[in-house]
């Protein structure tokens, strides 16, 4: 009996020899700043994950091409830690990769790479997914967003410490841009420690209101210290579109505003989903900055 691909003479590949591994990104932070005040603080955050990933593909048995492998620096590097720590080998196969992140700008794509590569080879060695040896993995590579959880998360991103689960109650409609120019994170470490001494307490009230408003599952509460650390952020890494988004915020109707703290994002936080006629007028305005507006689900609610 002839089969589909064989009437059309195409060839299928079988899904079952394909090990795939997926992993979110974010918008910048909710939050970034100092743990608790004091003489050395540790630099906590809230990640803002977005509906955008990160794919890692395995296909077995398929000849790995002669090029370059497509999997990044980092990426690699974390693929030969997990072979390293289960004393393993890939079998015959090639990989192939697809993301939705832009790189440089704050949606943590370096560490959705890593985290996306480490959960397709769990499954080409169908290994339980292992919380710890991604954590291992990821320490010994980058500092790191929480993207490798499912739900928010107070984090250490040095440490690569969870402090706080938060759950997945919060969640919003996001329209943002990407301002030109990247940032070098430990380039600019030691000018944010001096920053967060000097606002230590601000931050502090920042980080109890946001923890408060998803702790009662209120997400104006979280927009309104989201907006309240872009603002403390904009003191040390001030971003060029910041000043004007702030301000026209109540003429749009948003709900607060988000940054990447060391990236380059900046945009509004909805709890509502914008109507076409508000994407058109968003658009517009950050058109007049010369920017492309982008709308994405944020959260997980």
């Amino acid at each position: 009996m002839l089969t589909a691909s064989s009437r059309t003479g195409r060839t299928r590949t079988d899904p079952t020899r394909i090990a795939s591994g997926v992993c979110h990104g974010t918008l910048g932070e909710l939050y970034q700043g100092p743990l608790r005040p004091g003489a050395d603080p540790d630099i906590a955050l809230v990640s803002f994950p977005v509906d955008r990933h990160a794919w890692v593909y395995y296909t077995h048995g398929t000849a790995a091409p002669k090029s370059a492998s497509p999997l990044g620096e980092k990426a690699a590097t974390a693929a030969r830690l997990f072979l390293d720590h289960f004393g393993l080998t890939l079998p015959p196969g090639r990989w192939s990769t697809h993301s939705d992140l832009d790189v440089g700008v704050g949606m943590a794509s370096s560490t959705a790479d890593i985290v996306a590569t480490l959960r397709c080879l769990f499954r080409v060695f169908s290994l339980p997914y292992d919380f710890d040896v991604v954590i291992g993995i990821l320490s010994a590579i980058e500092r790191a967003d929480s993207v490798f959880l499912d739900e928010f998360a107070l984090y250490l991103s040095g440490r690569h410490r969870v402090l706080r689960r938060l759950g997945t109650g919060v969640g919003f409609h996001t329209a943002f841009i990407a301002e030109p120019g990247t940032v070098d994170t430990a380039a600019v470490t030691p000018l944010l420690l001096r920053h967060y001494r000097r606002y230590a307490t601000e931050y502090e009230r920042c980080l109890a209101d946001l923890l408060k408003g998803f702790a009662s599952g209120d997400p104006a509460a979280v927009a309104r210290a989201a907006t309240f650390s872009g603002v403390l952020s904009q003191e040390a890494l001030p971003k060029r579109t910041f000043e004007a988004v702030l301000a026209h915020r109540e003429e749009f109707g948003a709900d607060g505003l988000f940054v990447a703290h060391t990236g380059s994002l900046v945009g509004y936080l909805f709890t509502q989903r914008p109507a076409p006629a508000l994407k058109g007028e968003l658009s517009a305005f950050f058109r007049s900055f010369g920017r492309q507006c982008s709308f994405a689900q944020g959260g997980f609610a």
